[in-house]
């Protein structure tokens, strides 16, 4: 059983991940204790294949905390983390004389609380940053990663957007009613750009709205002189 913690905190869990709880545990002594920036770096340069699990399930806590608990993650460490032992599944490999050898998948449970360090620990914390000049490089480096993954995601966003305009102008190019399926069956295999084609219906549908609106403009100035 895990011990309990007072101070605010967030959890995060993996489970039934194929590698053996030996082994994760191995890799979780090397972060337990550790603010989550340095256990971030501990795990990006471990070798074993563990690392790569235990990596995600840190993230996926940082993310509980700050998006659900509101927890700034430069103030995290790593209080507990251990791994379970999940159900093992049998395998086996056939040997020389009739023989079999016995393999066991085995399975585990990973699971990373992160809590909030208190405010004596803040303050010592800080007041070392300060005086070692390490503080401004530190926080430099949180807004470039900061930065970097709103990029990330605003790029997916357009992608997805870009994707589905494109698949809007290829239907309204298979309509031979609009305009550009029209530009597009006259084209007869040529290149044709429909956003140009579809701008340019805008345009002679908003002239055409204009020109109804002159023309009743005029009969109502003739109906005035005819009274």
């Amino acid at each position: 059983m895990a011990p309990t913690i007072t101070a605010p905190n967030a959890r995060a869990t993996a489970r039934y991940q194929h590698v053996s709880p030996y082994k994760v545990r191995q890799v979780l002594d090397l972060v337990r204790g550790l603010s989550v920036d340095d256990a971030e770096r501990t795990l990006q340069l471990c070798e074993k294949d563990a690392a790569d699990d235990v990596l995600k399930v840190l993230e996926s806590a940082i993310a509980n905390a700050e998006h659900n608990f509101q927890l700034p993650a430069d103030e995290l460490y790593v209080a507990i983390a251990f791994a379970d032992e999940g159900p093992t599944r049998k395998w086996g490999q056939p040997r020389a004389r009739g023989r079999y050898f016995r393999i066991r998948k085995r399975t585990s449970h990973i699971t990373l609380i992160v809590a909030r360090y208190d405010e004596d620990e803040l303050e010592r914390r800080q007041r070392i940053e300060e005086s070692s000049g390490r503080g401004a490089a530190v926080q430099q480096r949180r807004r470039a990663e900061r930065v970097r993954r709103s990029r990330r995601n605003r790029t997916e966003e357009h992608d997805h957007d870009h994707d589905h305009d494109h698949e809007h102008a290829e239907d309204l190019a298979d309509d031979p009613t609009t305009l550009a399926g029209e530009v597009a069956e006259a084209s007869e295999g040529e290149y044709v750009d429909v956003d140009e084609a579809i701008e340019a219906e805008e345009q002679a549908e908003a002239a055409e709205g204009a020109a109804d609106d002159a023309d009743a403009s005029d009969d109502a100035d003739d109906s005035e002189e005819s009274k």
